[in-house]
């Protein structure tokens, strides 16, 4: 796995999950739409641990900065 995610978009995708948490800790959202967000507030939180998100692979993106050689 070659790491293709920024700092930014890290901590970007790290705010999204502690949001979807806080929600649902403070029962703002229940059923079926928390379990949804709740799925996708792991994958975020995931992908942000390992700096690596297949989806940027599939479409070839990748917001990870180049150092200069």
């Amino acid at each position: 796995m070659k790491k293709n995610m920024g700092t930014i978009d890290k901590v970007v995708r790290l705010i999204v999950a502690i949001a979807i948490a806080a929600l649902y800790y403070t029962n703002a959202i229940s059923g079926t739409l928390a379990i949804v967000l709740g799925i996708l507030a792991i994958i975020f939180a995931l992908t942000s641990a390992i700096s690596f998100c297949p989806l940027y692979t599939i479409f070839g993106i990748s917001t990870r900065e180049r150092k200069n050689q």
